[in-house]
């Protein structure tokens, strides 16, 4: 079974034989979707570009996501995971921190507070990364990413809620992110990864499929009588 030329056939059948896929079997699918991805992050990326407006994307959820993102890479790096268990969050960051700065570029003028924030984070994600801090407050810090990532959702989807619209939202960016939620799921399972490691990805499917129901619901098209108005 393929779908934009990813076969998905060794893994669907690995499940319906009532067993996880094997790593050589969920490697070749995790690149495939990778390269997937960066393809629909840059789709988001042009469509701010082209339209010069982050109309409807919330700076806070995007912040709050490069702060996950970065714990939750960090904490995977520090456990010494195989890098299929988590080499999607080291893109999903690049991501991240691309799209905040494309969002204050358009956001002119940018608050102090805004920059004050961005310098703390420029200034703790090395030493964070590093592992370089006490065990203890890592444990505490890795734990609450998962709130992190949860409160960074829900700017946007109660943003999205009241406009009645989802702005410059992606459509395939949401759609690959909660692709490889689903993945590091299976690929968290596989490699035995701790079980807060697979909250995250739960957590990730739950707010990733609300998003791109929004997207469905709130940019649908135009009715044509509409359209016709506007054209007389």
């Amino acid at each position: 079974m393929k779908v934009l030329g990813i076969d998905f056939s060794c893994a669907l059948g690995a499940l319906a034989n009532g067993h996880f896929p094997e790593k050589d079997c969920l490697l070749p699918l995790i690149s495939k979707l990778l390269g997937y991805a960066i393809v629909a992050a840059s789709t988001t990326i042009m469509k701010i570009l082209q339209n010069g407006s982050v109309r409807g994307l919330s700076i806070v959820a995007f912040e709050l996501e490069v702060v996950g993102y970065t714990i939750a890479l960090a904490y995977c790096l520090h456990k010494g995971l195989p890098f299929s268990a988590y080499g999607e969050l080291a893109f999903l960051l690049i991501q991240a921190i691309i799209l905040v700065a494309i969002i204050y570029y358009y956001s002119q003028p940018v608050g102090m507070k805004t920059w004050i924030r961005a310098l703390l984070y420029c200034a703790l994600a090395p030493t964070i990364l590093a592992g370089q801090i006490d065990p203890i407050l890592f444990e505490a810090l890795y734990a609450s990413q998962h709130a992190i990532f949860l409160c960074a959702k829900i700017p946007q989807i109660w943003a999205n809620f009241s406009n009645k619209s989802t702005g410059e939202l992606s459509f395939l960016t949401n759609f690959m992110n909660f692709g490889g939620s689903m993945v590091r799921v299976f690929t968290s399972i596989q490699e035995a990864a701790p079980k807060s490691v697979l909250l995250g990805s739960v957590i990730g499917i739950a707010t990733n499929a609300t998003l791109l129901s929004q997207i469905i619901i709130y940019q649908k098209p135009k009715p044509r009588a509409e359209k016709e108005k506007k054209t007389e």
